[in-house]
């Protein structure tokens, strides 16, 4: 099983704020790459193009462009956006990836076909060797708090 920490990239907010995204309708996929071209959150204006040269290989129960993400949800509750999903596993085969490293979450109904954020695998993980699970701590794939600022008196 995959294990590590998730992270949304910087530009996910930018683009949820110009009105890019509508992650309560759009298909979520989960592309998994190898570690060749490491995500980091600064990445800019990130999309799957920006991964799919690293992408694992097309072949077991993998496909090309990426796992469709289910039962994905888009809400609300006590001040914090919450983006959930069922967990995503690729079964094991023996014919499958060897060097999965990163889960990038893409959105694949906007318009280019933006990256969302990412998964840590903890990798190499192995299709050949075991299922392929990313488990999302209680569903939350990620989470969009409300900030409180602090002004200063003059």
């Amino acid at each position: 099983m995959a294990k590590g920490d998730a992270y949304l990239f910087n530009e996910t907010l930018m683009r949820m704020g110009k009105g890019e995204l509508a992650l309560d309708s759009d298909t979520l996929k989960m592309v998994i790459v190898n570690n060749d071209n490491p995500p980091a959150p600064d990445d800019a204006s990130p999309t799957y193009s920006d991964y799919s040269a690293d992408e694992v290989t097309n072949a077991g129960n993998y496909i090309t462009g990426g796992i469709p993400m289910t039962t994905v949800v888009f809400a609300m509750a006590a001040g914090i956006a919450t983006l959930t999903a069922d967990d995503v596993v690729v079964a094991s085969d023996p014919s499958g990836f060897l060097d999965g490293y990163w889960g990038i979450v893409c959105d694949t109904t906007a318009a280019g076909t933006p990256a969302l954020g990412f998964v840590d695998l903890g990798g190499p993980e192995s299709e050949q060797a075991d299922d392929v699970s990313v488990v999302f701590d209680g569903g939350v794939v990620f989470e969009f708090p409300a900030n409180v600022l602090t002004w200063e008196a003059p």
